[in-house]
């Protein structure tokens, strides 16, 4: 999927390509902006006025404070990170599996970069994936918990996919490195994955979503909402000219 979705050497997850602005790798083609139509209209922001307690200029020339600085902002608490079972089953060895969606953000650097192995991405850094989901605003993760049959009951728990996003914590976020392992594509994950991640973002009032997608699969994120170009608004990109 694309800012997402990325994909095995043909970079297509669920059957969908990556966009290329979540490559990792400088690419030619531009991909296609698409924006989220908001559903829920944003609340009135207005910063706090400050107040003058004298004229500006006679102030200064008595060396009198001119202006109160405005209240510290209300600290707004975020939602608690959501964790659910998106899928339960029973494998034929008897041991059984679930699907869990995590917005957590508990990724361990060296599972995502043997994900981004199978998929086909190339390697990049291990201090910038770091850095990366370090700094997003949300890292949503699928994992596989498998529990044996046996009486150890023994648990076994893999990164299967991911996604994360970059917002200014008020208005607008952006969806990136959208990946599912190619041994779970098909089965639904990567929507599930996207609707979750999306569905997170409006809880946190964030109402104005972004990602970059290929053109073939410019459909399939209609689908979730998304549109191509919408209102006139217009995406554009800047690459180095050496």
């Amino acid at each position: 999927m694309a800012p997402a979705f990325a994909a095995a050497p043909s970079f297509s997850v669920c059957g969908v390509r990556i966009p290329t602005a979540c490559r990792f790798e400088a690419q030619s083609t531009v991909p296609t902006p698409m924006f989220m139509r908001n559903r829920v209209a944003a609340k009135t922001r207005s910063a706090a006025p400050w107040s003058l307690k004298a004229g500006l200029w006679d102030s200064l020339r008595s060396g009198t404070e001119t202006v109160e600085p405005p209240p510290a902002p209300l600290e707004i608490e975020e939602p608690l990170p959501q964790e659910l079972v998106l899928l339960e089953r029973t494998l034929p060895d008897g041991s059984t599996e679930q699907i869990l969606f995590s917005s957590a953000g508990d990724v361990d650097i060296y599972d995502l970069q043997a994900l981004c192995d199978k998929v086909g991405w190339p390697r990049r850094p291990l201090s910038k994936i770091a850095a990366s989901l370090r700094n997003s605003y949300l890292v949503a993760t699928l994992h596989s918990i498998i529990r044996s049959s046996g009486t150890e009951r023994e648990e076994k728990k893999q990164l299967i996919g991911m996604a994360r996003a970059t917002s200014d914590h008020a208005f607008n976020a952006t969806i990136w490195d959208v990946l599912v392992d190619p041994s779970y594509q098909g089965q639904g994950l990567g929507k599930a994955l996207m609707e979750k991640v999306i569905r997170t973002l409006l809880q946190r009032d964030i109402n104005n979503i972004t990602l970059f997608a290929d053109n073939k699969v410019v459909d399939f994120y209609k689908n979730l909402g998304f549109e191509v170009d919408p209102q006139g608004i217009k995406g554009m990109f800047w690459y180095p000219r050496f």
